[in-house]
């Protein structure tokens, strides 16, 4: 009879110790996935600080060519007749105002866009919420103004557009919200 004790106290024991072990190998399997998948976390938002930094240039670079009239940029061709222009390649210094400023700005575009596919390429989409619900994890309001025909809360005015990072927030759009009527 105590044999039968002792046989039933490590029968006890082996149930005790074999539920403990897999307890532990679930817990095993659950640290490894979850150290995957931060990994590879942190491997899409190890740019997110720099793309965050980058986007002040493209924010720049949109404002520089905001500033140009259309009206301003006109064909060089347009400023004189092609046949009095000589035919060899005119020094910088000989070419009208308008030409400097169509390259100029062509320049400029062309870095904007040219910065913009590089951002897409690491995930990062701009995104212009105007006429969205305003959504205080993806907008930054600036200010509000009553607007008659609009429903209150939606965003009527975007100042800054925002920009995503496999759908993470990078940056909250700047923008203005239709105010309450109350």
């Amino acid at each position: 009879s105590e044999i039968g004790e002792k046989l039933k106290k490590k029968e006890a024991e082996v149930v005790d110790l074999t539920s403990r072990l897999r307890y532990l190998q679930a817990d095993f399997l659950n640290l490894q996935r979850n150290a995957a998948r931060d990994k590879e976390q942190t491997k899409d938002f190890a740019i997110s600080r720099f793309a965050s930094d980058l986007l002040e240039t493209v924010d720049v670079l949109a404002l520089a060519l905001k500033s140009v009239p259309q009206s301003a940029l006109s064909s060089p061709s347009s400023t004189g007749d092609a046949s009095s222009q000589p035919s060899t390649p005119a020094a910088p210094a000989d070419k009208p105002a308008e030409a400097h400023l169509n390259e100029l700005y062509t320049g400029v575009e062309m870095t904007h866009r040219l910065l913009l596919q590089t951002l897409f390429k690491y995930s990062v989409k701009p995104f212009d919420p105007t006429g969205d619900k305003f959504d205080p994890n993806r907008h930054e309001a600036l200010y509000q103004a009553p607007i008659p025909d609009k429903e209150p809360g939606t965003v009527f005015d975007c100042q800054k557009i925002g920009y995503t990072i496999k759908d993470r927030v990078l940056r909250a759009a700047q923008v203005g919200v239709v105010q309450d009527r109350s």
